[in-house]
Formats: C-alpha cells, structure tokens, sequence
C-alpha cells in the first residue's frame, strides 16, 4: 500500500523504505546557548542547554534496530508526536476548558499584582484538583 506522500526507494538495497518526498537531512547541534537574563524564552532555552549533553541517538538506534525501523523513521515519529503535542493536549481538554483555565491568568496579569497571581493560582489549583478527581485512587487532602 502507498501513500502520495510518500516515495518509496530502495534504501541499502536490503529493503524498501518509504520516506516522505520533503525528506531533508539535519545535524542534531548540541546547543548551550547564550541568551540574555530577561529572554522569555529563557527556561525553554535553558531545557535545550541541558539536554545538550545527552546522545538521543544511542536510544533511536536502539529502538531502531529492535523495531525493524530506519533511525530516520522514528525520529521523525518523534519530532512528529511532539510537535503535535500541543494539539493533542487541545483535544484531550477541549477549547472550552482551555479559555477556563487561562481566564484567572489573563485576569492576574491584567490586575498585575502578587495577590492577584496568588488568587489565579488558587483558582487554577482547585479547576485542576477538580480534572484530576478521577484519575487519581482515594486520596485526600492534606491541607
């Protein structure tokens, strides 16, 4: 069965092997910055930083290898699933419970005072203690 999104070719002459036709090749860069001090993108830059450090490949190979998969294939499976994370988490909640969720933020930052984000988090504690009910055995509240 094919796909028009994909081509399909021989890959090490062993196997075909389907590849989207926007195929690109990338390096992974281990990337330790810098950024400023006031980035707003400083914690997500300092996760990149960290995990620098780690060969993500040792693991795609090795699962790679156990599923029959080419490395590419799963690494793009997994910068697909995560990119889409997003969404699927939009859809695991609905748009309705999101604007709920994010109304006493907005209203926090709109006041702009401790007190106010203090009241948010509150709020939002109890909205998601409140989601959570069902997922979590007997357990009870030890404030």
């Amino acid at each position: 069965m094919t796909s028009p999104d994909f081509a399909w070719f021989p890959g090490d002459g062993s196997s075909l092997e389907s590849v989207p036709e926007t195929s690109r090749t990338i390096g992974l860069v281990a990337w330790k910055g810098p950024w400023a001090p006031d980035d707003p993108d400083a914690n997500f830059k300092a996760d990149v930083a960290l995990y620098s450090g780690v060969d993500p490949m040792a693991t795609i190979s090795g699962l790679a290898s156990a599923m029959g998969i080419p490395d590419g294939a799963i690494v793009h499976y997994v910068l697909a699933k995560w990119a889409s994370a997003g969404s699927g988490g939009l859809l695991e909640l609905g748009p309705a419970m999101v604007h709920r969720l994010w109304a006493p933020v907005e209203k926090a930052e709109r006041v702009g005072t401790d007190d106010a984000r203090l009241e948010a988090y509150e709020q939002l504690r109890q909205m998601i203690s409140w989601l959570r009910l069902p997922l979590v055995e007997d357990e009870t509240d030890s404030s």
